[in-house]
């Protein structure tokens, strides 16, 4: 896992005018967001220079997509710890040298790809929020923004989930530390919202991790929400409602 520090930025929410403070809808949000497979190889390429042997950005970025896309693929029909990394060449095209010059192993590889979407959705969740003053609907559009993201990078979140036990002990500790900056961001709207007394005091911290809980939920069992015919804005909504019942105090 790379830190920020010294790095190139990591492609950022592309937030329009006076749309800093809005509450998007699903349609809105793929149009702000930059999520292109283009814009994340880039930033892959140019915080991994040092272990990727290849000069030409345009050439690098283009094979990235590619390992990133059969990695993916691999995955989600065999699973990762049955993939080879020939078995990777032979799905991307490219050949075992030609591989060679952008991971050492496996362990490279799942780094690369874990890295970036985690940085990619803590920055999301800030910039969506970060004009938004009012707690419950800070609260609100982080979790709706979060729950889009998800659903535009829905193969990255469940290599990410499932693919975690894969890692190497300090990549795990890595993983570990990013959840739980990612948990902090909900935790301090929280914390927000009951110093401003719109919440009532509660376990910040413990209703945090309860919050990813259920994020997580929405694209491990995607498949159960598709067949009781529930969207993803629906979804964002039962858990806006779900919290305001629980954290802001009768006035009776």
């Amino acid at each position: 896992m790379h830190s920020d520090k010294g790095q190139p930025a990591a492609p950022r929410a592309r937030i329009e005018p006076g749309e800093g403070a809005m509450d998007p809808d699903f349609e809105q949000f793929k149009q702000i967001v930059s999520v292109s497979k283009t814009d994340i190889c880039t930033t892959l390429y140019r915080q991994n220079r040092e272990m990727i042997r290849i000069k030409k950005e345009h050439v690098a970025v283009k094979n990235l997509v590619r390992i990133i896309d059969s990695t993916l693929r691999l995955a989600n029909t065999t699973g990762f710890s049955a993939m080879s990394l020939r078995d990777l060449c032979n799905d991307s095209g490219l050949s075992m040298g030609g591989l060679y010059a952008y991971i050492r192993n496996k362990d490279d590889l799942i780094g690369l790809i874990q890295s970036h979407g985690f940085m990619l959705t803590k920055r999301t969740l800030l910039d969506f929020t970060q004009d938004i003053s009012e707690p419950r609907e800070k609260l609100f559009v982080a979790i709706k923004s979060h729950l889009f993201l998800s659903e535009l990078m829905r193969p990255w979140f469940y290599f990410s989930y499932m693919e975690a036990k894969h890692l190497a002990e300090s990549r795990k500790r890595d993983a570990v530390n990013v959840e739980l900056e990612t948990e902090s961001i909900y935790r301090d709207i929280l914390v927000e919202g009951i110093d401003a007394g719109v919440f009532r005091d509660i376990d910040a911290r413990l209703l945090a991790s309860l919050i990813k809980a259920m994020l997580q939920d929405w694209y491990l069992k995607r498949g159960k929400y598709r067949d009781q015919g529930t969207s993803v804005t629906t979804y964002a909504e039962t858990m806006r409602d779900v919290l305001n019942g629980y954290l802001i105090a009768s006035t009776d």
